[in-house]
């Protein structure tokens, strides 16, 4: 089978008729015609193997049409995906107007109000020491810081002239007893010469006079001593009650002259067993500040730590240049804790009061309409109210008046915002990083 395939094969296939041969012998040229059979099937089979199918005109028509529907399909999804990311573009536009607020939750506490202001703690017994008799400082003995009793030496002065000026009023005081008894001798002599006639009344009445004049001049005299006496005992400065020292403005040898108006204190003695706070309450507060409220004091040397204290006394008057009222309270130092002079913070809890609302600064908006805050509605578009102002706490400010407990006030109020524009609520942390921080 396999070699009569071979062979079929090889007849099948076109034979290529031989070239003429020229043979060159005794110069001719001599030539061989090919066979005309072989020639002719050769052509036959070479036309056969050449032919092509031919294409009709139904399959051609057929495939236009489905390229010009793919066409126009692909035409219609990009103008189609064009008008939607349009449509989306400005719905994302629009959304990115409408602004995004944060908003603040208002609470409040009826009936309790807290108020904090600055105060100056002072010794509630304080007293500065100064010289009695003019002199030198003989001696100290005792400096700041230390704790002395009442009658306790601070100081002694050498005043000599005071000294002199003693001796001077005692010698006059003898020269004074000495006419008094004089004259009190002569009396006693001429009053029995008087019934036998040989003095006159007159004279007994004169010297009955010069007597009472003696009499008074030894009273005078008396009275310079102790004087001087009493001036002299002020050559030693003591202390006027228990306390503490807390000034020494003096050292041996300085000059020391009398009264308060001479300079410095000597020293300065405190009683710092109770301590007073003065605080300016705000005159809308005053009246809600009653005697005998509680309150708490805080300094800054200790940290964390509050001390009671009690108010005890007001001015019952407002001061024209501050508008606010004197208050003071009594602070119990008996461990000796807290320091005259020293900058305090007082908190006093006012009951009665009805509750007020706190806001951060940034919701407030002052402009040529006064002061107001936006608030949020039911629909989502924002509302101006103008409120009042309580107090100022820094941060925070305390409204007086202006809104409710159901109002939903803007935190930041954004540039431009005006009444029943739409915005936008978010969270306040959502809020603070969508705002961009200013360096």
């Amino acid at each position: 089978m396999l070699e009569h395939a071979t062979e079929q094969k090889l007849d099948t296939s076109p034979e290529i008729a031989p070239m003429p041969r020229h043979d060159t012998d005794n110069g001719h040229e001599s030539s061989k015609t090919p066979d005309k059979s072989l020639d002719t099937a050769g052509t036959t089979e070479v036309t056969s193997s050449e032919r092509k199918p031919g294409r009709s005109p139904v399959g051609l028509g057929i495939f236009g049409v489905v390229a010009i529907a793919g066409a126009a399909t692909l035409v219609y999804t990009g103008v189609s995906a064009r008008q939607r990311s349009a449509v989306e573009l400005r719905q994302w536009t629009e959304a990115q107007a409408i602004p995004s607020v944060a908003l603040v939750t208002l609470n409040a506490k009826p009936g309790v109000v807290s108020l904090n202001l600055p105060g100056r703690l002072q010794a509630n017994d304080s007293a500065p020491i100064y010289a009695r008799v003019s002199g030198y400082v003989k001696d100290w003995k005792v400096d700041i810081g230390a704790s002395v009793k009442a009658g306790q030496t601070l100081a002694e002065i050498e005043a000599p002239d005071q000294d002199q000026q003693l001796l001077q009023a005692k010698a006059d005081l003898a020269n004074a007893k000495s006419a008094e008894v004089l004259a009190d001798i002569t009396l006693k002599r001429e009053r029995p010469l008087l019934e036998s006639r040989t003095v006159a009344q007159q004279e007994i009445d004169q010297r009955v006079a010069d007597l009472a004049s003696k009499q008074a001049a030894v009273n005078s005299g008396e009275a310079n001593v102790e004087r001087l006496e009493a001036l002299s005992a002020y050559k030693t400065v003591a202390a006027p009650f228990d306390g503490l020292i807390t000034a020494r403005n003096t050292d041996v040898g300085s000059l020391i002259s009398a009264g308060s108006s001479a300079g410095q204190a000597m020293f300065v003695v405190s009683d710092v067993h109770t301590l007073r706070v003065y605080i300016n309450v705000p005159q809308n507060y005053a009246p809600d500040v009653k005697l005998g409220s509680q309150a708490t004091v805080s300094v800054p040397e200790y940290p964390g730590r509050s001390f009671p204290a009690t108010v005890v006394a007001s001015a019952r008057a407002v001061d024209i240049t501050s508008g606010t009222t004197q208050m003071q309270l009594s602070v119990d130092n008996a461990k000796g804790e807290l320091m005259p002079g020293a900058y305090a913070n007082v908190k006093v809890d006012l009951s009665g009061v009805a509750g007020t609302f706190r806001i951060p600064v940034s919701a407030l908006i002052f402009d040529e309409r006064g002061l107001r805050v936006a608030t949020v509605g039911q629909d989502n578009r924002a509302t101006f109210k103008r409120v009042t102002i309580a107090r100022d706490l820094g941060n925070e400010i305390e409204l007086a008046s202006g809104v409710a407990a159901d109002d939903h006030v803007i935190a930041t109020p954004p540039d431009g915002l005006a009444e029943g524009d739409e915005v936008h609520i978010v969270k306040l942390s959502q809020a603070k990083e969508a705002t961009p921080k200013v360096p």
